[in-house]
């Protein structure tokens, strides 16, 4: 079993999405999948880089001008 669910389980969402898109659509599906599972893991393991604390020395430019 993979996730509760079982091989018969998986054949027949495989079955119904190929009914559903069409077997030219399951290459962009599966391609599409895969890039944002990647880009998911590549984005939770990437330090945050938006620094969202003020700077005295920006905002006191910003007052002299």
């Amino acid at each position: 079993m993979i996730g509760g669910f079982g091989i018969w389980e998986l054949l027949i969402i495989l079955v119904i999405v190929l009914v559903i898109f069409g077997a030219k659509k399951l290459p962009e599906i599966g391609g599409g999948i895969g890039q944002a599972i990647s880009n998911f893991k590549k984005a939770s393991s990437e330090p945050q880089e938006i620094d969202v604390t003020p700077k005295k020395e920006t905002e006191e430019k910003k007052k002299e001008d």
